[in-house]
């Protein structure tokens, strides 16, 4: 449940950790480098600064959308996103991980616009083997269109984070033990876009797509990837591959620590807006098994 407010006190403090988490941060490569485009072409997609930006567009005639060159199996992946400013209602921005079939694995990031002055929704989703399901969604406790802010994904063999500006807002733990299927074995690529979703994205697909606004514009810069690259049926972070436990690195171990879990607590009390473990519209019968098992270690 989201409150009134945050406190003073609190929004101080989220400020804090805000800046002192995303120091920690180290950003390299240029967009060419690691990307390509898969929809929009020159005219909806641009790489600019000499690769060091990248936007996107969305008009009545096109989306666009772009993807990485690599594939990885665990990665901690950063981008610094700015969405679409002013009415972005019906527009969805998305970055994302993905593997392909009908049994695929996915972890999303998707930010769903909103008429000008109502907060943009980040709406987060876990697919494994091709079920999703695992919405939780939230609002953000800034501007997210007025600057540059950082979002990550985590995903090792012990747990997903997503993080926002380095705080901590969602974790899915690997609970296979448990009978509880986890993204393991399936390579992934990074991929981001910007569409028409106004059938769905704003309150239900009731509030549509003002085309005089458009084109739609989000920017994307400070992309960073320390990964296990799949290549040729085989991971970088295999035992008999060169430089195996260098390319592991301290996020291939990392979980949430005692600060980190009241840094997440902290967002999710203020800013969740839907989880499905607390659905029982939804899921009548009973929620997913691994929402039973949240306090595991």
């Amino acid at each position: 449940m989201v409150s009134a407010s945050a406190s003073n006190v609190s929004a101080i403090l989220l400020l804090f950790l805000s800046i002192i988490s995303t120091s920690r941060v180290a950003f390299c490569g240029k967009f060419y480098q690691d990307f390509y485009i898969t929809w929009g072409g020159d005219d909806h997609s641009k790489m600019l600064n000499n690769g060091e930006l990248l936007t996107v567009s969305l008009d009545n005639v096109s989306g666009s959308a772009f993807e990485s060159y690599n594939q990885y199996l665990y990665a901690k992946i950063d981008m610094q996103i700015k969405l679409v400013a002013g009415n972005s209602a019906g527009t969805v921005t998305t970055f994302y991980l993905s593997s392909t079939g009908s049994y695929h694995d996915e972890i999303d990031f998707e930010f769903l616009g909103n008429l000008s002055g109502d907060p943009y929704i980040l709406h987060t989703n876990v697919f494994c083997q091709g079920k999703g399901n695992r919405e939780q969604q939230f609002y953000l406790w800034f501007d997210p269109t007025a600057d540059f802010h950082t979002y990550s994904i985590l995903w090792n063999p012990q747990n997903i984070i997503f993080l926002v500006d380095g705080l901590p807002i969602r974790q899915f733990k690997n609970l296979e033990s448990y009978g509880i299927p986890f993204p393991n074995y399936q390579p992934m690529r990074l991929y981001s876009s910007l569409w028409n979703a106004d059938n769905w994205a704003t309150r239900g697909g009731l509030v549509k797509i003002d085309w005089t606004q458009s084109p739609f514009t989000a920017s994307y810069m400070n992309f960073n990837a320390d990964g296990c690259i799949w290549s040729y049926g085989t991971s970088s972070c295999d035992s008999n591959s060169p430089n195996s436990n260098a390319n592991k690195g301290a996020w291939y171990w990392e979980k949430l620590d005692y600060s980190d879990q009241g840094k997440m607590a902290w967002v999710q009390n203020n800013y969740m807006i839907y989880n499905y473990c607390t659905d029982t519209k939804r899921f009548p019968q009973g929620f997913a098994p691994e929402c039973y098992l949240t306090n595991l270690p």
